[in-house]
Formats: structure tokens, C-alpha cells, sequence
């Protein structure tokens, strides 16, 4: 039997990525464009440093006892490694190391897939509330966290073409 649907979470989710979006839009993404490549990168990865916070998925208390420990252990594992390439790709582009934009591409595709992946076999759980004190990850924190990251895409994608151009 599939999982039950829960309305009022699913549209907490939604609003979140609609208001994530549209802020982007009209705010950030005007200043983004306006800074040099690097910066602007750099300051996308800032935002994602602190993604360690989903290792709390992993502290007793935290999350429901009834939430399975493979889920919470995929969610903070891949949370943590997602934080350390986004402290990687700030290291790389302050330093203007070589490979610097290589690095946010591994960056910004582990990010991504890291969150659809806990977005995915967080439908399969069906219970919201299993997440106890953690609700706010998956309804406020990675719809923001996704958003940058495609405004991440973004700028590697126009610099890469403009690479080429030039």
C-alpha cells in the first residue's frame, strides 16, 4: 500500500519552494549575476556549510525513535559530505586553485542529488512526523538549499559558455 499523502506538509514543502524561488528571483540572482563568477559561487557554498545540521538525524531524541535508521543515517551522512565539499568549494575558489570550479561541480551534482535523494525516500516513510524537532529540514532548509543549488548550475553553466565564447 502506498504511502498516505500528508496535505498540509506536502503544501508547507511547496510554499517553501515557491517563496524560496520567487525571493531568488527578484533578489538574489540580480546580485548574483552583478558579482564575479567566483564570488558568487563561493557565496552559494557558504549558504550549504552548514548542512552538517543533518547529522541531527542521527542524535537520539532528535527524530522519532520509529524513524528508520537507514534513512536518518543516508540523510546525515550524505548532509555532512555535502558540508565539507561546500567547505571544499569556498577553500578552492577563495584560493583560486585550478580546479576550483571542477570541485563546485562535484559540489553542487552531490548537493543535488544528495536532497532529492532524502526528498525521495522521505515520501516513502509517509509519516512527516517521524522527523520529530528535524520537520523544519525537509520543509524550510532544502527547499532553500535546492534553489541555490540551481542558481549554482546556473552561473557554472553561463561561465562555462562564456569560457568558450572567449
Amino acid at each position: 500500500m502506498p504511502p498516505v499523502i500528508n496535505v498540509p506538509f506536502v503544501l508547507s514543502v511547496a510554499g517553501a519552494f515557491l517563496a524560496s524561488a520567487v525571493v531568488a528571483y527578484t533578489y538574489v540572482w540580480p546580485a548574483l549575476r552583478a558579482m564575479p563568477r567566483y564570488g558568487a559561487l563561493r557565496l552559494l557554498a557558504a549558504f550549504h556549510a552548514f548542512r552538517f545540521l543533518g547529522m541531527n538525524f542521527l542524535v537520539a531524541g532528535f527524530v522519532s525513535p520509529a524513524l528508520s535508521s537507514d534513512f536518518a543515517s543516508n540523510v546525515g551522512w550524505g548532509d555532512l559530505i555535502a558540508a565539507v565539499l561546500a567547505l571544499l568549494s569556498m577553500a578552492a575558489l577563495s584560493w583560486r586553485w585550478s580546479i576550483a570550479v571542477p570541485i563546485v561541480w562535484v559540489f553542487n551534482v552531490w548537493g543535488t542529488l544528495d536532497l532529492l535523494n532524502a526528498y525521495y525516500r522521505g515520501v516513502k516513510i509517509g509519516d512527516p512526523g517521524l522527523f520529530g524537532a528535524g520537520i523544519y529540514i525537509p520543509a524550510l532548509y532544502v527547499p532553500l538549499l535546492l534553489v541555490s543549488h540551481l542558481l549554482a548550475f546556473m552561473i557554472l553553466s553561463r561561465a562555462g559558455s562564456a569560457e568558450k565564447a572567449s
